[in-house]
């Protein structure tokens, strides 16, 4: 019964997870979504799941249930038809309910959907993770602990020696001086470690459904990069004509009025990854994301003497995304693609949410 209910219970997941992944792509585009995260589970409505059930023959049988009416007509209190009262609806209820995923079966359900390439880190693995090894044996511990096969070994040492034991009738029986127990002690254990630093312009061109595109792709990018990583960190910045670092909440609700200045930002970028991370030693991602307006004045220049001197030497991949506003004029990304070449610059137009998930599969497409 119990293997039954286990089979039937991995039957069910099954069954939810192929809705999931069949409406993915429309959980992927939402914000709210998102807003379902918890610390390490996301939670995602789905549509009640209609499950088998008999359907019986027309034979009768005689019972309860039989009698005078067709099938489906409802019994009033007093026993009759039409008991009840107004017009019946023509319509099922929808009916949702909440299944929570893991991030890292989301990244998978993501993967699969996009089918993107597992990342391969480059660098030493220099980030240490605590692992336990079992290492050792002791005369006292747990009972869950206890090595059999050592205890045995005690016990018929103690009986040879003491000539009690009886080839003829071959019984060890352990006393308390014979158990042993296995030990384990925590060991470092290297482990891939990497940086995702985000960029993103808050000029007044950059509106708040730019701001809100930007937001739902750096989730799944950072969603599918975790998943890579026992150690991710995450950085972000934004600019308008200068460049702040802040945290993840300032970073999507800022806006300013002032004009753009993309280079202040690939400036401040490379000064954190020289100052924190060495790049032998870090799997470096930056994303930048802007409506693609940057001030005169010889700035494109500037970012391009930037991304090849500093950036792109060491980041394992470098995204530009370019989301449309009808206020910005969308150069900056022609100007990349003229003047800037390189395998781990990935240029992406995102013209709306409907955009997203192929911008995201063009990030993150080359496995790096």
């Amino acid at each position: 019964m119990v293997k039954r209910i286990e089979r039937d219970r991995r039957r069910f997941e099954e069954i939810v997870r192929g809705k999931i992944k069949k409406d993915l792509k429309q959980h992927l585009t939402r914000g709210e979504l998102i807003g379902r995260r918890g610390k390490e589970l996301v939670s995602i409505p789905v549509p009640q799941i209609e499950l088998p059930r008999f359907r019986y023959g027309r034979r009768e049988m005689g019972g309860v249930g039989q009698g005078p009416g067709d099938v489906g007509t409802p019994i009033g209190s007093d026993g009759q038809p039409g008991g009840g009262q107004g017009d019946a609806g023509d319509s099922p209820a929808d009916h949702l309910r909440e299944v929570e995923l893991t991030i890292q079966e989301l990244a998978t359900l993501m993967g699969e959907e996009l089918e993107l390439p597992r990342i391969r880190p480059k660098g030493v693995e220099t980030l240490k993770t605590a692992k336990p090894r079992y290492s050792g044996i002791h005369r006292s511990g747990p009972e869950s602990l206890r090595a059999f096969r050592r205890t045995y070994k005690e016990a018929l040492k103690r009986q040879l020696a003491s000539g009690s034991y009886n080839p003829r009738r071959p019984q060890v029986v352990p006393v308390r001086d014979d158990l042993r127990y296995r030990t384990w002690k925590e060991e470092p254990e290297p482990v891939a470690n990497a940086v995702i630093i985000y960029m993103m312009d808050v000029s007044g061109s950059m509106g708040n459904e730019q701001k809100e595109i930007v937001r739902i792709e750096s989730f799944w990018i950072d969603t599918w990069i975790r998943a890579h990583y026992a150690g991710l960190e995450t950085r972000y910045i934004v600019h308008d004509a200068a460049a702040h670092e802040v945290d993840r909440e300032t970073f999507y609700s800022t806006r300013e009025s002032g004009g753009t200045r993309i280079s202040s930002a690939y400036q401040l970028a490379a000064q954190i990854v020289e100052r924190d991370y060495p790049a032998e030693e870090w799997n470096i991602y930056f994303f930048h994301f802007s409506d693609g307006d940057n001030w005169g004045g010889g700035d494109d220049e500037k970012c391009f003497a930037l991304l090849r001197e500093k950036l792109l030497p060491v980041a394992n991949l470098f995204g530009y995304g370019q989301v449309e506003s009808r206020y910005g004029s969308g150069q900056f990304l022609h100007s990349l693609e003229t003047h800037v070449s390189a395998e781990n610059l990935v240029l992406s137009r995102i013209p709306d949410r409907d955009g997203i998930l192929g911008s995201i599969k063009e990030f993150l497409g080359k496995g790096r």
